[in-house]
């Protein structure tokens, strides 16, 4: 009988062992999920400091602003930038920056200001394709026809 008794309560302390390394290992399991929150929560925060600081610096002493862009595929867009008294259109597509063309900047900077650059930038491009379509002889009236 008394190896019965001792067979049971050596069962029944493995059982207790067993339960105690269980929850040691959740409290272990939750210190971690816990540590691993507070580093995310510290990366987040720092980019958002980041993204206000870098945004705050390059307004006050930029030479460089994008005026324009519009999407010409799934991955490319033309777009122009001002530097200084001068407008760049770029074309950006394929990890590339191609020069497109160079004008002076205009001079009525403060009417361009008051307008959506989304509109500002489609009434400027239209205007030039208008005024390129101006220029170009008119085609033959049959396109199969070569000249």
């Amino acid at each position: 009988m008394s190896v019965t008794t001792t067979a049971s309560q050596n069962g029944s302390l493995d059982a207790l062992g067993n339960g105690g390394e269980a929850l040691i290992g959740m409290a272990v399991l939750g210190k971690t999920a816990a540590a691993l929150a507070l580093v995310i929560a510290i990366i987040l925060l720092c980019t958002a400091l980041l993204k206000r600081w870098s945004n705050h610096s390059t307004r006050h002493g930029a030479h460089l602003r994008i005026v324009g862009s519009t999407a010409v595929g799934n991955r490319e867009r033309i777009v122009i930038v001002e530097v200084e008294d001068t407008w760049l259109v770029v074309g950006v597509g394929g990890g590339r920056i191609t020069k497109l063309h160079e004008r002076p900047a205009p001079e009525e900077r403060q009417s361009i200001a008051s307008s959506p650059s989304s509109s500002r930038f489609a009434r400027r491009l239209s205007k030039a394709i208008a005024a390129s379509k101006r220029k170009e002889p008119s085609p033959p009236s049959d396109p199969h026809q070569t000249p």
